[in-house]
């Protein structure tokens, strides 16, 4: 075969690859879009109504904490799972021996759902005994749908903040299993911990930013170690850690 023939077979072959490559996308993406369901498709846009109550202040945070795991509870895992192409954003994943692996779905871009969302979203994966290590937020409220898998959560209220400590009461400590939901907000079970217990697990999470305009404070996290001193009223006094910390002790 000539110089001049191998060129340009290879730019056909290379041609046709891109061509089906690019009509395998669109089908794939298309079909997806086809299986999502109308209810489906309320519920999202419900969930993303709701975040822009609380972030703008229209609804107090716990009103949202109440409000939101009423809809998650309300919705099929199936169609969550539909709704962020579970089966593509977990192809070949490989989950990491520390922690967590942070996914970042994309929902479907379908009539009746908004091209921006209020909320942030993400997909924790977690093998046996990992965990998503404990931590608080500030001015942030957000709220977990367990995907697959058995998780055994432990929130906490955040009671007052020290220098180097901050005071916190446990409130919840169970089983959570596929279709079970929790939140937090600067109001109510600010501290959570979730450890896999089944040999993998997966969660849905939203949350929500700047919830607070002009609270003082930055939005984020804040780890601690809530295997602390205890003290009277059930009490702990949580000792304030880095991540890297927080991955060592907990991860």
């Amino acid at each position: 075969m000539s110089e001049l023939n191998r060129r340009e077979f290879a730019r056909n072959t290379l041609g046709s690859l891109l061509s089906y490559s690019l009509l395998e996308t669109m089908f794939r993406k298309d079909a997806f879009a086809d299986e999502i369901k109308p209810v489906a498709i309320k519920w999202l846009a419900d969930v993303n109504s709701l975040a822009a109550d609380v972030r703008g202040q229209k609804i107090p945070q716990i009103e949202w904490q109440k409000q939101v795991e009423a809809l998650f509870k309300k919705i099929e895992i199936a169609d969550v799972l539909k709704l962020i192409d579970f089966e593509a954003i977990t192809k070949d994943l490989k989950i990491v021996d520390n922690g967590a692996n942070s996914l970042r779905p994309k929902f479907p871009k379908v009539e009746g759902l908004p091209t921006e969302y209020v909320f942030g979203r993400q997909v924790f994966a977690l093998k046996k005994d990992r965990s998503v290590v404990p931590h608080g937020h500030n001015n942030m409220a957000t709220a977990f749908l367990i995907l697959k898998g058995d998780m055994r959560g432990r929130l906490y209220d955040r009671l007052k903040d020290e220098k180097e400590h901050i005071l916190i009461k446990p409130t919840v400590d169970r089983t959570f299993k596929a279709g079970e939901t929790s939140s937090i907000s600067d109001d109510k079970d600010n501290v959570h911990w979730f450890q896999a217990m089944s040999e993998t697990a997966f969660i849905f999470n939203i949350h929500v930013l700047e919830v607070r305009p002009g609270g003082g404070e930055s939005t984020g996290r804040v780890y601690l170690d809530p295997n602390g001193e205890k003290i009277a009223g059930g009490l702990i006094r949580a000792k304030r850690l880095e991540h890297k910390q927080a991955h060592e002790i907990y991860g």
